[in-house]
């Protein structure tokens, strides 16, 4: 070998060992985050600006809740590429009137565990804070819609006044009725009453006695059975309706194709019934746009009646215009 020869192989070698060294060193895997945050959805409401806010989901061992065979349900499930326990939504609705912010439900708080009590930092991340929020409607007073009401005992919306069904109020809230109810059912009322009467006591909560105008564009209507006062309410804006509903349907996949099928929570199965398919026949008639506290989140769409049963149609995603 020349040293023309020599020349070039010294060379090579020289290139070739500043490429290797220009190799980043091997990383490791990027870990998994493995946190999913709905948070929370917007859409506009003729001129009220409608925002679904999430708490967080809970496993319900629905097969085991609801009034059909077990085996039934874990078929449908199936069929649907789901399971029991079947995790479920908790939503609540924030409504901006223009002149009123409104929220329909707040929530579990720390009533259901870890998995729930998400409500108020999704609605800080949606915009807003605890402090505005001008009226609160409840659509009954089960802990995952009351529980965020408190926090360690204190209000956690300070300026709220919260309103809900009377026959709600007179059910959940009374001493008597919870010393009386059975041991597995005490739990509820507990629950209603350590999230209102905070508000009871302030001054700040009124029953809602019937039907009509709560606040302009803001109605409520009676749809009980779920629960003794369990009420529903409607935002009404320039021509467009939406319809929130509460607990009138848990599990979208067995209710819809067979809204006869009740749960274990209903206090009264038959009247259950009657307000879910009077909602949904009138939903269904319009085209309204409803809304389910157990609904996947968002939980907004729209009911398509077929013979007896129903299909749910959840609405598009959008960007806000």
């Amino acid at each position: 070998m020349n040293k023309f020869q020599r020349t070039l192989l010294a060379a090579a070698v020289t290139g070739l060992a500043a490429a290797f060294a220009a190799v980043p060193a091997v990383q490791a895997a990027a870990p998994m985050v493995k946190s999913p945050a709905p948070g929370y959805f917007r859409l506009m409401v003729g001129d009220f600006e409608v925002t679904p806010i999430n708490d967080g989901t809970v496993d319900l061992p629905v097969d085991q809740l609801l009034h059909e065979n077990a085996d039934t349900t874990r078929t449908i499930l199936s069929k649907n590429f789901l399971k029991a326990p079947l995790e479920t939504s908790d939503n609540a609705y924030l409504v901006n009137t223009g002149s009123k912010l409104v929220l329909i439900d707040t929530g579990a708080g720390a009533l259901f565990g870890p998995t729930l009590g998400k409500f108020v930092n999704n609605l800080k991340a949606a915009g807003y804070q605890p402090e505005q929020i001008d009226e609160i409607y409840i659509t009954h007073m089960h802990g995952d819609h009351v529980g965020g009401l408190v926090s360690n005992g204190q209000r956690v919306f300070p300026n709220a006044l919260v309103r809900a069904g009377k026959g709600d109020a007179d059910f959940w809230l009374s001493q008597a009725n919870m010393d009386k109810a059975p041991a597995d059912k005490k739990g509820f009322f507990q629950g209603a009453m350590t999230a209102l009467n905070p508000y009871v006591q302030a001054g700040k909560f009124k029953a809602i006695e019937g039907d009509g105008a709560l606040v302009p564009g803001i109605s409520a209507i009676a749809t009980h059975g779920h629960t003794p006062g369990h009420t529903s309410y409607v935002v009404e804006s320039h021509g467009q309706k939406l319809v929130l509903m509460g607990d009138l349907i848990h599990v979208a996949s067995v209710q819809f194709d067979n809204p006869t099928v009740t749960i274990g929570f209903d206090s009264d199965d038959k009247a259950a019934f009657a307000s879910r398919k009077k909602v949904f026949d009138d939903a269904a008639k319009n085209g309204t746009l409803v809304a389910g506290a157990h609904l996947q989140f968002p939980g907004l769409g729209h009911i398509v009646a077929q013979g007896k049963a129903y299909r749910w149609i959840p609405v598009n995603y959008t960007r806000m215009r």
